[in-house]
């Protein structure tokens, strides 16, 4: 398997409070990694590492095989965060307009698209199920199609590796549920690694293939039917919580 991110003895402190100690963490490709984990416990400080936007105390991590210090093809991954649909809500640009802005790179910044790079737009629309309302003004969507046209915004990219933080977050079951779908299908038909850091633990094992619990300290797992993740689970948020998930994945199914 081709390592997608690799990181060794991570620790990360902000002055003397320490977030994470030594996370040992390896993704490779084709995985889906749910991120799980108590408020605080250093879930988003876990990618804003891996993204290089803080500092490490000590320790190496290693994107698509190249030192962090060393990457500069960002091209690769996509990231959508929890906050993506927070803007004006009377934003007057269409959901084509918004999905194009993906395509914008430092080489092509400032040029009109080709007509590729609406293509890749509109292909990147029909994957989160939108294609009918491409041409709708974003502020006349719902949270939940906004949210889908932020992934899509995201993919337009071709991302080797999609990063969503708590991209759900907010959003109702069904809305959810057709969020786990899109990723599942994601996984199954594009070249595509996935890191989902979500609250919904039930979700996570329906569209992840393995787990990361974070409070501090990182604990892993693979998700199989026959894996009990509840241990590592009670190691991030305590020994007296029961958890409750699916673990036949196919009967976790989206609209």
């Amino acid at each position: 398997m081709t390592s997608v991110v690799e990181m060794k003895g991570v620790n990360v402190s902000y002055g003397p409070l320490s977030v994470l100690e030594s996370v040992d963490l390896e993704v490779d490709e084709g995985d889906v990694l749910g991120v799980v984990g108590p408020n605080g416990g250093g879930k988003t400080t876990l990618l804003n590492a891996l993204l290089g936007n803080v500092p490490l105390s000590s320790g190496t991590i290693k994107l698509f095989g190249t030192p962090l210090a060393s990457f500069k093809d960002f091209q690769k991954i996509g990231y959508v965060s929890q906050t993506a649909i927070q803007f004006d809500p009377i934003f007057p640009a269409t959901v084509r307009e918004i999905v194009s802005l993906g395509c914008v790179r430092r080489s092509n910044l400032g040029r009109f698209l080709k007509d590729s790079d609406w293509d890749d737009v509109d292909d990147a629309i029909k994957v989160v199920g939108l294609s009918k309302l491409a041409d709708r003004k974003i502020s006349e969507l719902s949270g939940g199609q906004k949210q889908r046209i932020f992934i899509a915004r995201a993919l337009v990219r071709k991302p080797k590796l999609l990063i969503l933080d708590e991209a759900a977050a907010g959003l109702d079951v069904c809305i959810q549920d057709q969020f786990v779908r899109i990723l599942r299908n994601l996984r199954r038909d594009q070249d595509i690694t996935i890191i989902t850091v979500s609250h919904d633990l039930s979700g996570v094992m329906c569209q992840a293939n393995k787990l990361a619990v974070v409070n501090r300290k990182v604990y892993t797992t693979e998700i199989t039917p026959s894996i009990d993740p509840t241990p590592i689970l009670r190691e991030a948020y305590g020994h007296h919580f029961t958890f409750i998930f699916h673990h036949d994945h196919k009967t976790c199914e989206g609209p």
